[in-house]
């Protein structure tokens, strides 16, 4: 899953840096929005999306407190978390 973590962190970087668009293999991905402001990416079947900083959870509070927080899904699984820049395999 090399290839995951190498676009997490491409994708994480873009984020962070209040970016508009990521490019992945030559190709430019839109960073979206929802409605309540978190931004996303889909790419492959994965969603890579920003942690919401008014979530009550202790992600949430860790995002209010200035920490970085992408998470890597698909579907309904979380398959990866990126930490203030440390890529965090969850599947095992």
């Amino acid at each position: 899953m090399e290839e995951l973590k190498e676009n997490g962190l491409k994708i994480f970087n873009a984020l962070f840096e209040r970016k508009k668009s990521v490019e992945i293999d030559e190709i430019e991905y839109d960073i979206k929005r929802f409605s309540s402001g978190v931004r996303y990416v889909d790419l492959f079947g994965y969603r890579y999306i920003e942690q919401n900083r008014n979530k009550k959870s202790e992600w949430g509070k860790k995002a209010r407190e200035g920490h970085q927080i992408m998470w890597i899904i698909k579907g309904r699984r979380y398959i990866a978390q990126i930490l203030d820049g440390q890529y965090k395999d969850l599947k095992k």
